[in-house]
């Protein structure tokens, strides 16, 4: 049963990170929009938000949903804002890792900078509410 359900996961991570058509543009681009304004910006998008569009973590991670992997609110609900919960997430976004989750894996991302890491986390944790 285990075996299906990473079966399962990893298949919904493939189909996910595929990408989708006009409407998960459409969806994508209200999410960001609501993003800034819940992270308090005043038309200025964070920089670390910028890294996430720009990079392969929304086929797995929705800000207000889980997919694949936690939504953005879920993690930042989880860990305080503090730079020890800071350094550790983003050595995770690095590392990959398992099991805080569920069974299925975070892709490791060992070509992304510390301090780009960095950036994506403290945005993240900026959602809490």
């Amino acid at each position: 049963m285990k075996k299906l359900t990473y079966l399962l996961g990893c298949l919904t991570f493939v189909f996910a990170s595929c990408g989708g058509g006009d409407s998960a543009k459409t969806e994508s681009a209200a999410t960001n929009t609501e993003a800034t304004a819940s992270a308090g910006e005043s038309g200025a998008v964070h920089k670390g938000k910028q890294l996430i569009d720009k990079s392969d973590c929304l086929g797995c991670h929705n800000e207000t949903t889980r997919v694949v992997g936690p939504s953005y609110l879920e993690v930042a609900e989880k860990y305080p804002m503090s730079e020890l919960n800071v350094d550790e997430l983003a050595d995770k976004i690095i590392r990959g890792g398992a099991g805080v989750w569920g069974e299925v894996p975070m892709t490791p991302h060992p070509n992304m900078s510390k301090e780009d890491a960095k950036e994506m986390v403290n945005y993240i944790l900026s959602l809490k509410k």
